[in-house]
């Protein structure tokens, strides 16, 4: 299995069984992804000192503004040979766990990525806006992950943004987490 089929397969699994069950949103304070980060690597690096960031992804509805009140992130130690996520809201941890799968050296996020709210406005300027408004629909998915949607540059960390409606097939936007441009939209 090559490591796109790989990923894509952990990205399916992730999705089905490894997030937690969304709550209301209540009083908490909705934040972009990147506000999240330097929690999450100060509790991997105390799991393990060589924990890299290999995936992002919202646990909760995404705002007009690319924020959301939980954000998770993934993390794999080479060392450990295992992935362990936090779940992040309120500026605290509210879940950690080691995965109860292997992953196969998973490609670690690059160091510099535009952030949630810069992904969501370009996906938004390039047909997202357009789909929501057209078939009644809502973005459903944003995640920041290396090598598994835009097999052009498989070492390009992008974000992709799933937004889904009962009345069309799901429209999919690929941005380059680099720079912020969107590289590729498909249906389906």
């Amino acid at each position: 299995m090559d490591l796109r089929s790989k990923l894509t397969m952990v990205l399916a699994v992730t999705l089905v069984a490894g997030l937690p069950v969304a709550t209301a949103a209540g009083d908490h304070a909705p934040y972009s992804a990147g506000n999240g980060l330097d929690l999450a690597r100060s509790a991997a690096e105390s799991w393990a000192e060589d924990a890299t960031l290999v995936y992002i992804e919202n646990d909760e509805d995404v705002n007009a503004a690319g924020l959301a009140i939980r954000w998770g992130y993934l993390f794999y130690s080479e060392r450990q040979d295992e992935a362990r996520g936090y779940t992040i809201r309120d500026g605290e941890i509210l879940e950690a766990s080691t995965l109860e799968f292997e992953l196969e050296d998973p490609p670690p996020l690059a160091r510099n990525w535009i952030d949630s709210g810069v992904a969501l406005a370009a996906a938004e300027d390039k047909g997202g806006r357009k789909y929501r408004q057209e078939q009644n629909g809502h973005l459903s998915t944003m995640l920041l992950i290396r090598g598994a949607f835009y097999h052009k540059k498989p070492d390009l960390s992008t974000w992709t943004l799933l937004y889904i409606s009962e009345n069309a097939p799901a429209l999919w936007v690929v941005v380059s987490a680099e720079n912020g441009k969107v590289l590729k939209t498909w249906r389906g």
